[in-house]
């Protein structure tokens, strides 16, 4: 960095992130100077509490990403606004459809080591069909974690429909990822949570986090919050959801994010490169910016391209983004049926440039 801007950088530190200035955290920090490190890391830490309060955020959890290796973590606010009290690095909270690329990920480990294929109907994996229409033949892994499996998201307690031709268009759908677990506890002949503990959670190192609720929990669970700040306690999952049900920290969840960007081999707990490719190669568009992976959306900006997911359970709303091509990446978790609302705002000064997903007409500000 020329010696002219590290100075004004070190001159100017205070107001480097007073009102979010065009400078990004992640850029900036490869200045190897401590000076400069802690002027943009106190700013930012006076920031996040600013728009939290102005959006009515009690609690938030962030994690950062830099060079593939975790950063700088924080918690801000409360995990409950009636007891007060304060979130930390620690704190669980529900995680919801950032559950779909952890299963996603598990199930791309199955396919190399051919215990699945992308492509074969999920028919031939099981002993009777999942419905009776005939077009189930054509659902596959592919399909699922794409959401082109012309499911609908939700079917209540009505048995499961298509919506559309299955393979034809996107269609977000949890309905899809409740299909590909049954086979999957068909196949390994475990529930999904044991599976996921064994394969992938523990060899992560991600020992906070679970499908189904922890007694550990009763200590570091946030409670939610609706729009007007009244808290509701999380709920407590007594099966594994593939769809939605993980409850984990921030610092866990970039401990899967780093996962991503470190390819191991066949025999590893990380899939391979080839399986990562993949699982980032888009399998259907969405817009000019957006398109769909497996188990990710995927984005391309000028400034290269990422991928990330949402997770909306009402009173918990979560974020995450990550770029392979920089090894960078960031992990909002909130208690608030408002949290997405400033996720826009933190993420475009942590990860450079403008981010059309949040575009994307399902999220829910």
């Amino acid at each position: 960095m020329p010696q002219i801007f590290r100075r004004k950088l070190l001159k100017h530190g205070g107001m480097a992130l007073t009102s979010f200035s065009i400078y990004h955290i992640i850029n900036l920090l490869r200045d190897p100077s401590v000076t400069a490190t802690e002027n943009l890391i106190n700013n930012f830490e006076r920031q996040i509490p600013k728009l939290m309060q102005t959006a009515l955020i009690p609690g938030l959890s962030l994690a950062i990403i830099r060079d593939g290796k975790l950063f700088w973590s924080q918690g801000f606010g409360v995990k409950n606004l009636s007891t007060k009290q304060p979130v930390d690095n620690q704190t669980v909270f529900a995680a919801a459809s950032l559950t779909k690329p952890l299963f996603a990920y598990a199930v791309l480990k199955m396919v190399e080591r051919g215990q699945l294929d992308l492509d074969t109907p999920l028919t031939k994996y099981t002993e009777k069909p999942y419905i009776s229409d005939p077009r189930i033949e054509r659902v596959t892994v592919r399909r699922v974690l794409s959401h082109t499996t012309g499911f609908p998201n939700w079917s209540g307690s009505k048995p499961v429909w298509f919506k559309t031709q299955p393979g034809k268009k996107f269609g977000y759908s949890g309905e899809g990822f409740l299909y590909l677990q049954k086979v999957v506890e068909k196949i390994t002949k475990q529930p999904l949570e044991k599976y996921l503990q064994q394969e992938i959670l523990t060899p992560l190192g991600m020992n906070s986090s679970s499908l189904v609720w922890k007694s550990a929990y009763a200590k570091t669970a946030s409670h939610g919050h609706n729009r007007k700040g009244i808290p509701k306690a999380m709920s407590k999952p007594e099966a594994a959801v593939s769809a939605g049900s993980l409850r984990t920290t921030a610092t866990d969840y970039a401990q899967f994010l780093i996962a991503m960007m470190n390819p191991g081999t066949v025999d590893s707990p990380n899939l391979t490169e080839a399986s990562l490719d993949q699982m980032l190669t888009p399998q259907i568009k969405i817009s000019h910016s957006i398109d769909w992976g497996l188990g990710w959306g995927l984005e391309t900006t000028s400034s290269g391209r990422f991928f990330w997911h949402w997770g909306d359970l009402g009173t918990f709303k979560s974020f995450t983004l990550s770029s392979r091509e920089s090894n960078t990446g960031i992990v909002i978790l909130t208690n608030s049926q408002n949290g997405l609302r400033i996720s826009e705002k933190i993420v475009s000064k942590v990860l450079a440039g403008k981010h059309p997903l949040f575009k994307f007409w399902m999220i829910d500000y």
